[in-house]
This record gives structure tokens, C-alpha cells and sequence, in this order.
């Protein structure tokens, strides 16, 4: 049947988009590499929801979408952040801790594939998020003089890898957006972070989405304190 394999289209579509992301920077297109990263987060979203639309889910296709993953929001925001780095120091071997966003969103979605907790929440940060949130840094750049002055500090990129591997692979509760149901008492948070996203994005556009995932993980902290302590 056709429609069987209209998901794993979809799927290699995201991997293609990926691919075509590492062409963009390895040309020293960074902004378009980060055109791909959204393009291919697209791809991601729509495989699974016709798989479920379909009903066609299958093993094949989950390891599919994970193989897809690993290039597109695993190796190209590695890339990205090697490029950032490589352009901002004298030394060589500096920019490879870049190489540590793609070891670690492999081992990202390798504990996703088999943690049975991660149904209703993400358990560290999701590899969409963490590759949305480095390949955006270049607009972030550009829109900001602060951030633009902070962000050609090598260290700083060095830091943000560092910092964002170690939170791929964190036992730390993240908020899905899944309602259950839309009453504020139990979505606060899910509220919020959609409120700081959307105010994010209209301040600043795509330079706000390093911002709103900051946020986003800033928000999914403080509620798993609050829960831990309730």
C-alpha cells in the first residue's frame, strides 16, 4: 500500500533537508543552514502526525525518524557551532568541542528509544529544541550588538556546546505541550511557555528563539522543583 510508506517519505525529506543544511555551512551559509533546521523540523512533525492520521506507524519508520534526527538536529547544529567557533578563534582545536552537540544528541536519541518515561514529558532536552536553539544564535548575532559582542567570544560558544550537550542527556523533566485538558491550574506552565514563545518571536523574530528555548527550559525546571517539593 502507498500510504504505508507516505510517513518514511516525509522522514527522508527531514534527512534531505538535513543534508542540504551541511552543504549551507560547510559554503559558510550559516542563516541558511538554520533555514534547513526549521524546514526539516517541519518534515518531523508531519511524518508523525500521518503516521497517526494513517495509522501506518511501524519500527522501521521509528528508526528511521531517529537516523533522520541524528544528522539534522544532532550533526548540522554541530556544524553550525563548529563554524562559529572556528570563525571566532586562532585555535585549531577549539571548535571541535562543537563535535560534542552531535555525540550527545546520538546519545539523546538513543535514551529516547528505549526510556518508557518520556511519554508524557521529555526527560532532557529535546535534540529539535537544542539544534532550533544553536542555529538560531547567528540571527541572534546579527539582531543584538550586546549578543553580537558576546557570542564572538569562542568561550562563550564553547560554553553554550558544552552546556546544551550535557542538558540533552540531563535527568531533567521537560514540559511537553500534551494538554489533557485547557484548564490553567493544571497547564500554568504549558501556558507560559507559550506565552514567552510567542512574545519572544514578535519582539525579535527568529533571533527570539534562542530566548523562547531558554525560557522553555528555565519554566520546565522550576515546575519539576515544584513538583519534587509538593
Amino acid at each position: 500500500m502507498i500510504k504505508q510508506h507516505i510517513p518514511n517519505a516525509l522522514t527522508s525529506l527531514n534527512l534531505a533537508a538535513g543534508m542540504a543544511g551541511i552543504l549551507f555551512v560547510l559554503d559558510g551559509q550559516l542563516e541558511f543552514g538554520a533555514y534547513m533546521v526549521f524546514l526539516a523540523a517541519v518534515f518531523d512533525f508531519l511524518d508523525g502526525f500521518v503516521a497517526r492520521i494513517l495509522k501506518v506507524s511501524s519500527e522501521i519508520g521509528k528508526q528511521l525518524d531517529s537516523l533522520a534526527d541524528m544528522v539534522t538536529f544532532g550533526v548540522l547544529p554541530a556544524f553550525i557551532l563548529f563554524s562559529m567557533i572556528e570563525y571566532q578563534t586562532e585555535n585549531q582545536y577549539l571548535p571541535y568541542v562543537a563535535f560534542l552537540v552531535g555525540i550527545f544528541s546520538a546519545l539523546r536519541l538513543a535514551k529516547f528509544n528505549i526510556d518508557v518515561r518520556q511519554s508524557d514529558r521529555f526527560i532532557g532536552v529535546p535534540t529539535p529544541a537544542n539544534a532550533l536553539l544553536i542555529s538560531t544564535l547567528p540571527f541572534l548575532a546579527e539582531e543584538s550588538e550586546f549578543f553580537g559582542g558576546l557570542l564572538s567570544n569562542p568561550f562563550v560558544l564553547v560554553g553554550i556546546g558544552v552546556v546544551m550537550s550535557f542538558l540533552l542527556v540531563a535527568e531533567l523533566p521537560l514540559i511537553a505541550l500534551k494538554f489533557k485538558d485547557f484548564s490553567f491550574s493544571k497547564n500554568i506552565f504549558r501556558y507560559l511557555v507559550i506565552a514567552f514563545s510567542l512574545i519572544s518571536l514578535i519582539i525579535f523574530g527568529i533571533a527570539g528563539i534562542p530566548f523562547a528555548i531558554i525560557v522553555y527550559i528555565a519554566l520546565s525546571f522550576i515546575e519539576a522543583l515544584i513538583t519534587r517539593n509538593a
